[in-house]
C-alpha cells in the first residue's frame, strides 16, 4: 500500500559551527535524481574551496531512491548519517547537501556522524514542510454539451486537474467526449464520486488509473 510522506516546499539554508568547523546545510525540493544531481553540482560549485560537500537525497515515498556521498569524510561518518535523518523523519523528494569547512579539530567518526546529521536535521526544522498523501488519478468524461460547465466547476473545486483531452472516443458508439485527468486523494475518492454525479447529473463516465502523491 503507497504510504504517505513528507517534503518542503522551498530551499533552505543553515549553518551551525561544531568545535571551529563550519557546517553549512542546503535543502531542496526534487522531484527526480536528474534534479537532485543539478543542485549537488551547483552547491559544489559554489562551495568549491569547503573540505567537503557531502550529499543525501530521496526520491519518491515508500523506499524509493536512496543516495549518499561522504566526500572525503570517513566512510559511513557523513552522507549516510543524513540520509538516515532525512528516511527517519519521514522524508522524501529531498536533497541535502552539507559543506564543511575544517576547523582544525578532529571530530572523530561518532563526532562526525553527529555533525552531520545534525546540520540536517537543524534546516528540517526551518523547512516549510509538506504533506504528501497518496491519490488516484481518474479519468472523468462527459459529452462535449457539458464539458465547458465541468471543467469550470472542476478549476474551482479542491481537486487537482492534471489534463484535458478534448476528442476521445468512448467506445461505444456515442462518438467523441471530453476526458478530464483528475488527482484525487484516496481518502477523498468516495466523496469525488458523489461530486462528479451531482454536478453532472449522473452523465459523467469515470475511470480510475496510477497511484501518485499529492500535497496535502
Amino acid at each position: 500500500m503507497t504510504a504517505p510522506y513528507r517534503t518542503i516546499g522551498n530551499i533552505v539554508e543553515h549553518e551551525t559551527e561544531i568545535r571551529r568547523s563550519r557546517f553549512i546545510c542546503a535543502l531542496a525540493p526534487v522531484a527526480t535524481e536528474e534534479a537532485a544531481r543539478e543542485f549537488v553540482a551547483g552547491r559544489r560549485r559554489l562551495y568549491a574551496d569547503a573540505s567537503h560537500n557531502c550529499t543525501a537525497y530521496v526520491i519518491g515515498g515508500g523506499g524509493g531512491v536512496r543516495r549518499a556521498d561522504d566526500d572525503g569524510e570517513p566512510g559511513g561518518t557523513a552522507g549516510t548519517p543524513m540520509l538516515e535523518m532525512l528516511t527517519r523523519r519521514g522524508f522524501a523528494d529531498v536533497v541535502a547537501v552539507v559543506t564543511r569547512y575544517f576547523g582544525g579539530v578532529l571530530l572523530g567518526a561518532g563526532g562526525l556522524a553527529r555533525a552531520y546529521s545534525g546540520a540536517v536535521g537543524e534546516a528540517l526544522d526551518r523547512a516549510e514542510v509538506v504533506e504528501m498523501v497518496p491519490a488516484a488519478v481518474v479519468t472523468v468524461s462527459v459529452g462535449h454539451a457539458q464539458a465547458g460547465r465541468l471543467e469550470s466547476d472542476l478549476r474551482s473545486s479542491p481537486y487537482a486537474v492534471r489534463g484535458v483531452d478534448y476528442s476521445v472516443d468512448d467506445g461505444d458508439g456515442h462518438g467523441a467526449r471530453v476526458a478530464f485527468e483528475v488527482a484525487v486523494a484516496e481518502d477523498r475518492l468516495s466523496a469525488f464520486e458523489e461530486w462528479v454525479a451531482a454536478v453532472t447529473a449522473g452523465r459523467a463516465q469515470t475511470a480510475f488509473g496510477e497511484t501518485v502523491h499529492l500535497a496535502r
